[in-house]
């Protein structure tokens, strides 16, 4: 944690649990400290203006997507897109266009696309003849995974459409610490782009910041439907640690001490890589990906495994397990972590022969037949998964975590979509349901 939060944390319990006070404010006062704090915090940071939240990036999302797209307008995302993207449609009755993204099957992981595979579906967008508000982009992926965002929203901004940047899991980038970091949408251009301060920050849990910039998108919007969602009473205590994590992001001090953490990870990586785990490529140096697949070992299962022995990941998938390293020095961990490997290897867990992960049979681009929100508020019956083929979900079925979905309120259940959805209940079996909603 930041040293200023340690130091208020020291004093007498309570002492940091304030109201919104007239000289404190809060997010979307008009003035008070928390405004002023907004301020500075976006300027250091590249932006225009700034609001911090304290729903994590949740709410912040939400509030800018509720900004951007009126009812019954259309905003196109990427098939992985997180749920509360999905809730935020289904809160301003907004048509989410999807389109699918280049799958690695070896660990059953979507990854970014090139911009080749973007102006293909641009295309079909424009043979469709969709009129889209708003354009939402993950950058980078939960396990790492990014790419430069400029080509991305260049082509977007030539047709007048607004950018906001699901940045959760790339707060960091913005600091510039290391000069082969991803660059942050902030740089890319993008209109708002939103960060989660508690998973690529040192901010606490619930933690977050949105900012905006160019002229496409109307500031007072903004500020309206973050009035919506946000609470009255924001924590005092959180809306400081917003203040503090990106201070250490954007200080010189902070950054030096970031530019040392990368360092280290890199190095860890490099070391883990010949004691012979097999971590796979990505873009971000704080996050390991373990492919446990390649030893027949389900992620799932080698996480609980883990836990038993102390070690704790970000996220356990059926391929894979993504460590997050932190904002910390973790010393002796390449031992540590090569002796749970040998461990793991010698363990009793059940070893298969991993099979291609299956890619979905995603058309490019998915509109819905039905609204979100018509689906979501509709008279449903539950119905066996195997009975659903031709049927309209009223769910949001969401493996969790990462909270992605692989089924939204609206679509069309066909023969493909159910034999897969059957083939990951396989690997997801506590997190895909036997049974799912449908319009009666």
């Amino acid at each position: 944690m930041p040293m200023e939060i340690r130091r208020l944390l020291r004093n007498k319990p309570g002492i940091w649990d304030l109201p919104e006070l007239p000289d404190i404010g809060g997010p979307t006062s008009l003035e008070g400290e928390i405004q002023i704090s907004q301020q500075e915090s976006a300027l250091a940071i590249g932006a225009k203006k700034g609001w911090y939240g304290v729903n994590g990036a949740t709410g912040l999302l939400q509030a800018a997507l509720l900004a951007l797209v009126k009812p019954k307008q259309s905003v196109l995302m990427p098939r992985n897109i997180h749920k509360c993207i999905i809730n935020a449609c289904l809160l301003g009755d907004m048509n989410p266009v999807l389109f699918d993204l280049p799958f690695l099957e070896d660990r059953g992981h979507f990854v970014p696309p090139n911009i080749s595979w973007f102006k293909s579906v641009l295309q079909a967008i424009e043979k469709e003849n969709v009129e889209i508000s708003a354009v939402v982009l993950t950058n980078p992926f939960y396990q790492g995974y990014a790419v430069d965002l400029k080509p991305f929203i260049t082509l977007l901004h030539e047709k007048n459409w607004p950018v906001l940047i699901d940045e959760a899991h790339g707060a960091y980038f913005s600091s510039n610490a290391d000069d082969s970091l991803p660059e942050s949408g902030l740089q890319a251009g993008a209109d708002l782009v939103v960060h989660s301060l508690h998973k690529s920050a040192n901010g606490l849990v619930q933690t977050a910041a949105l900012w905006w910039q160019g002229n496409l998108v109307d500031p007072d919007q903004i500020e309206r439907s973050i009035v919506i969602l946000q609470t009255t009473s924001p924590s005092a205590l959180l809306l400081a640690s917003c203040e503090a994590a990106i201070a250490e992001l954007t200080s010189l001090q902070g950054k030096q001490k970031l530019k040392k953490i990368i360092s280290k990870a890199r190095e860890l990586n490099i070391q883990l890589r010949q004691e012979g785990l097999p971590l796979l490529e990505n873009q971000d140096p704080l996050k390991l990906i373990l492919h446990t697949a390649s030893i027949g070992i389900n992620g799932m299962e080698a996480d609980s495994w883990l836990i038993s022995k102390g070690m704790i990941a970000e996220l356990p998938e059926p391929g894979t397990i993504t460590f997050c390293l932190g904002f910390a020095i973790q010393r002796g961990l390449t031992k540590v972590m090569k002796n749970y490997w040998d461990e793991l290897l010698s363990s009793n867990l059940e070893r298969k022969t991993f099979p291609p992960f299956t890619k979905p049979n995603f058309p490019l681009i998915t509109i819905l037949g039905t609204s979100c929100l018509s689906a979501f508020i509709a008279d449903t019956v539950k119905v066996p998964l195997e009975d659903s083929i031709g049927r309209i979900s009223s769910d949001l079925i969401s493996p969790y975590p990462p909270g992605i979905p692989i089924l939204f309120p609206g679509e069309l259940l066909d023969q493909n979509r159910i034999d897969w959805m059957i083939e990951q209940r396989n690997f997801w079996p506590t997190q895909i349901p036997s049974e799912i909603k449908v319009i009666s």
